[in-house]
């Protein structure tokens, strides 16, 4: 699957077909894609959880209101911020780079023929709090993203909008 297609492609997944695994090798594909993202001084403000284990992902599934879907997925990616990796003219730009390498991972992940579900948690503090607990980290949760095999196919939400574009000639 090209980028054009993995980008048509891509769904917001919530019904995965329980029991189905993913292997190690494409978890590690998917979080180079996420690494290949740009960010501001190419600081790279980024860190990763991968939550396979029932258990953990119940408590991250507690912890946020809208992943009820972890519960059939193979797994969870938890993309945390290190805003401290970014000093000077680069501060601040980490909600930017963690949204550029969380959708590089979604595409990824779409090419590889699974289907994912980023829930939000940065600016939630609610949910930051909870998920840092139970990752046992400083490091800002930004996304929890469902990962594994698809169990529905949705249409597509969006499209080009020309009325949403002003050309400057």
């Amino acid at each position: 699957m090209d980028c054009t297609q993995a980008i048509r492609a891509r769904r917001s997944i919530r019904r995965f077909k329980p029991g189905a695994s993913v292997p190690k090798e494409d978890v590690e594909t998917m979080l180079e894609a996420a690494m290949m993202a740009p960010s501001a001084c190419n600081a790279r403000p980024w860190e990763f959880f991968v939550a396979e284990n029932p258990e953990i992902k119940e408590k991250l599934r507690a912890a946020h209101p809208y992943a009820s879907m972890l519960e059939d997925a193979s797994l969870a990616i938890v993309a945390c911020a290190r805003p401290e990796d970014q000093t000077g003219v680069c501060e601040g730009y980490w909600p930017l780079d963690c949204g550029a390498a969380v959708e590089n991972l979604l595409l990824q992940a779409a090419a590889l023929g699974y289907g994912t579900c980023w829930c939000g948690c940065w600016p939630a503090m609610d949910r930051v709090e909870a998920i840092q607990a139970i990752l046992n980290t400083q490091s800002v949760p930004a996304a929890l993203i469902a990962v594994g095999v698809p169990d529905e196919s949705p249409e597509a939400r969006g499209g080009y909008d020309p009325g949403k574009v002003t050309w400057l000639t």
